[in-house]
């Protein structure tokens, strides 16, 4: 893509910038992973699944929210690969995913919480 022009040549060779720039998918990728993360319920779950494993009926006590609302969130949750689960007989456990996305962003909110939520 560098041998691309812009229509204004400012001095800055941005064109270098193009040839490490990111695909559009790995962008929309990320936005969907912000969209799952856009709600404070689903970031307090997540944040939750990234510190132990769970059922629907133990988070939904942990976050003082209705089953149904919990399994509305984790299905959003598991959708966007930030969280897995696994099945014991009539039970489902759920937890963060081990990945690299998911590692990460626990570490963003846990950062965010230092920097927006300082204790005196």
């Amino acid at each position: 893509m560098s041998d691309k022009h812009l229509p204004h040549n400012h001095g800055q060779h941005m064109e270098h910038h193009f040839d490490h720039m990111p695909k559009v998918e790995d962008f929309e990728t990320i936005s969907t992973i912000f969209k799952q993360l856009s709600d404070s319920n689903r970031i307090r779950i997540f944040w939750l699944l990234c510190h132990c494993e769970e059922c629907v009926t133990n988070i939904s006590a942990m976050v003082d929210m209705s089953s149904p609302a919990v399994s509305h969130h984790l299905k959003l949750l598991k959708s966007s690969g930030l969280i897995v689960s696994r099945r014991e007989g009539k039970e489902v456990y759920y937890k963060a995913a081990e990945t690299k996305p998911a590692d990460l962003l626990h570490h963003m909110i846990e950062k965010m919480v230092e920097i927006s939520c300082p204790t005196e």
